[in-house]
């Protein structure tokens, strides 16, 4: 990886919606021990105004005000070629904020690429993630650059969290369920229309992620224990005691191809996941229904798909809006990721009999999509800088438990407010 370049961490999309709160994260961490002094690190996008606001903003929040003469600025365009290769030729590690990533991630990753830069992204979009993998993971490694997408929310606590429980269990983790219950405040919550034009677009393309897969033509991976039975569309957890949908995010995607990563590169034996969604009481099933229906039925169609995009609001019940949250709806707002998993105790042969070990762990945190989410993208960032010797020996195109299994990042997270911990251990 770029050594000696001027900038070791370069946000780019800083002015956007999630980019202004990676900007502050970014400016709360090269202000800790661990970096103070040594890192410099620039902002980057299209307007000038723009960025020099977003970094004052953060001087004001944050009461540094020395921020507005040490963060610099980066013109940048993604439909620019010259300027993407400019920005990335000044930078170590590329935060990339610019979203929906299926439309505007692969420029950046390739200027990224060809110019010795890495780069992590807060994608859940897998047609994206996947494609990336397919396209670019051999120039990835030839150039020594590490490309690593979904570094936000989607999906460090599921990716992470599947092996912290598998580190957990004394014995041999072979299945792992895991239940999202998010809670609000009384203001409510409500996520930025970006992550649902993603939804919209992705959902709408479905049969294209199928043509990458049978593209990169993984065989499947071998079922280790007894197999994880799936759930129904909609159903009732004991373990929660709440309704419960399949999570329609990139975590089980993002999950797979950690596990298959590590089976391949590392022996190690493949952990089935699922993931879920807690949804609350009867009411809610009954809403979510209909508002699922109505936008599986618009996504199909062009007219659908615009009226889903100009309206966000309306047909996601308020949960989705052109303004986002508000500071008191974040502030109220948080997030549990609750894991179930089985396996067989040391010296139990897994191909032999029923699992015979439990384990319970969770990973909590703050609103998940722009307080989590810089939270766990900025400190990938450092990761990537600071232990460079725990990183898989070749660059290429990672997922985050691919590229971080053998790193401290979780216990980065735990230091700055995502936590990650065992809730039971039930003996044999």
């Amino acid at each position: 990886m770029a050594t000696g370049r001027p900038f070791q961490l370069v946000v780019f999309g800083a002015s956007g919606f999630t980019g202004q709160f990676v900007v502050e994260e970014v400016a709360r961490v090269a202000a800790e021990d661990e970096l103070r002094g040594s890192v410099r690190w620039a902002v980057a996008g299209r307007s000038k105004d723009k960025l020099q606001a977003v970094v004052d903003r953060a001087a004001g929040r944050l009461g540094k005000a020395e921020l507005k003469s040490e963060v610099d600025i980066i013109l940048c365009d993604v439909s620019d070629p010259t300027s993407l290769a400019n920005m990335a030729k000044q930078a170590t590690v590329v935060l990339n904020c610019v979203g929906p990533y299926r439309f505007f991630g692969v420029p950046v990753v390739k200027a990224c690429i060809e110019n010795g830069a890495s780069c992590i992204d807060i994608s859940g979009e897998p047609q994206f993630l996947e494609g990336i993998y397919l396209n670019y993971n051999d120039r990835a490694a030839e150039k020594g650059v590490y490309i690593i997408g979904s570094c936000g929310f989607d999906s460090i606590p599921a990716d992470m969290g599947v092996l912290y429980t598998r580190n957990n269990l004394k014995g041999t983790l072979t299945a792992v369920e895991s239940f999202l219950n998010v809670k609000s405040g009384p203001e409510g919550s409500c996520i930025h229309d970006g992550t649902w034009k993603s939804a919209v677009y992705g959902l709408a393309d479905q049969d294209n992620l199928k043509k990458i897969r049978r593209q990169i033509g993984h065989k499947s991976l071998p079922v280790i224990g007894a197999k994880l039975k799936r759930r129904g569309a909609v159903f009732y957890s004991n373990e929660l005691s709440q309704y419960s949908i399949p999570f329609m995010g990139s975590d089980a995607s993002v999950v797979k191809r950690t596990q298959r990563y590590l089976h391949t590169h590392s022996q190690e034996t493949p952990v089935q996941y699922a993931a879920y969604a807690t949804v609350g009481g009867i009411g809610s099933v009954i809403k979510l229904m209909f508002a699922g229906l109505l936008f599986l039925i618009l996504v199909k169609f062009n007219f659908g798909r615009k009226l889903l995009i100009k309206y966000p609001e309306f047909f996601s019940g308020g949960h989705f809006t052109k303004e986002g949250p508000t500071e008191k709806q974040m502030e109220g707002s948080s997030f549990e990721m609750t894991f179930f998993g089985q396996g067989y105790s040391v010296g139990q042969d897994p191909q032999q009999g029923k699992p015979n070990a439990k384990i319970c762990t969770q990973v909590k945190g703050p609103e998940a999509g722009y307080v989590a989410t810089p939270v766990a993208m900025v400190q990938a960032a450092v990761v990537l800088l600071k232990e460079k010797s725990s990183l898989p020996k070749e660059g290429g195109v990672y997922t985050p438990g691919a590229a971080f299994s053998k790193t401290k990042l979780i216990d980065r997270l735990n230091k700055h407010g995502i936590e990650f911990s065992v809730i039971s251990k039930p003996e044999v």
